[in-house]
């Protein structure tokens, strides 16, 4: 089915309009219908635009036709509401999120040399645009761990000599960049760290008519690690992005920012909290009612101070 079959929008002409106007669409990870709704309260309250990202693992522990299936049933009449397949690792990943009905693909070739990372990346595009479809792509490499299929070891920032010949050759919508954020909840090693806005300012005078987009860019609220902590967690020295730096980095054409880390502590805190303080629950619907709601009110609180994007539907 086509995405416009269940009411969704591509983010293309989102993203521009985003960079034009000095904020970020939120690229919120979901994994489950509670997540999921939680994403969609938030944007719904603040009538902001979002984007739904699901991983390639997300996607694989759902099932297509149950994902899709809540997809289907969402009230998009008055919203602005994009369905995205994140680290798409090939165009098979990426052509299957499509014809499932996707309004968004990123494919994430930035582990590959050059040269296939921009083939598969043009392979990708071509495929997506027949049917409207958005394409983002990754040059550089993020440290740190997302998933099972998104991680490594290394980290490689994002050469601001290549970007303008990349976007060309591989006709892509947006493209996502490495100037210092980080995969998972150890992204920094004090608060006092800084993005390389000297290489993204950069970027963006080498290309201003592409959106940009920050992954790994959770801010690690240390409210939600001491509550985790307090009910038998076990999280140290985890340090997320400064939000004043991703608002900086939105005044340097960064159109989308993902966020992934933050809802997963948000939700995780409020289960553990629950469960320490009503150890007689054996009601699900209870416990994840209450984590819904938590990352519910973390997201209105990024989408309001960080992202910007409130009131922009």
């Amino acid at each position: 089915m086509h995405f416009s079959e269940f009411g969704l929008t591509n983010t293309k002409k989102l993203l521009i309009h985003a960079m034009h106007h000095g904020y970020a669409v939120p690229a919120f990870n979901f994994y489950n219908m509670e997540s999921l709704l939680a994403i969609l309260h938030a944007a719904e309250t603040t009538h902001s635009p979002v984007i739904l990202a699901i991983s390639e693992s997300a996607l694989q522990y759902m099932g297509s036709d149950i994902l899709m299936g809540m997809i289907a049933n969402i009230k998009h009449k008055k919203n602005q509401i994009a369905l995205h397949l994140d680290h798409g690792h090939s165009f098979d990943s990426c052509k299957k999120a499509i014809n499932l009905g996707f309004s968004s693909v990123m494919f994430d070739g930035s582990n590959l040399p050059l040269n296939q990372n921009i083939k598969i990346s043009k392979q990708v595009a071509d495929y997506a645009h027949k049917f409207n479809v958005s394409t983002e792509t990754e040059l550089g490499i993020l440290a740190g761990i997302e998933d099972e299929q998104t991680f490594s070891d290394s980290h490689l920032y994002t050469n601001p000599d290549i970007v303008a010949d990349f976007v060309k050759q591989t006709e892509t919508d947006s493209l996502a960049v490495a100037i210092g954020t980080t995969h998972g909840i150890y992204k920094r090693k004090n608060e006092n760290e800084k993005l390389r806005f000297d290489i993204l300012k950069q970027i963006a005078t080498n290309i201003p008519k592409t959106p940009l987009v920050l992954h790994g860019a959770s801010t690690i609220p240390q409210k939600f690690i001491n509550k985790i902590n307090k009910f038998g967690g076990n999280i140290n020295y985890a340090h997320g992005i400064n939000p004043a730096q991703l608002r900086h980095a939105i005044s340097l054409h960064v159109a989308k920012i993902n966020i992934d880390s933050d809802s997963r502590l948000a939700f995780t805190a409020n289960i553990r909290e629950m469960f320490s303080k009503h150890p007689d629950i054996i009601n699900p619907r209870i416990y994840l009612q209450s984590a819904m709601e938590n990352m519910t009110q973390n997201c209105v609180n990024e989408i309001k101070n960080i992202m910007g994007s409130n009131n922009k539907i």
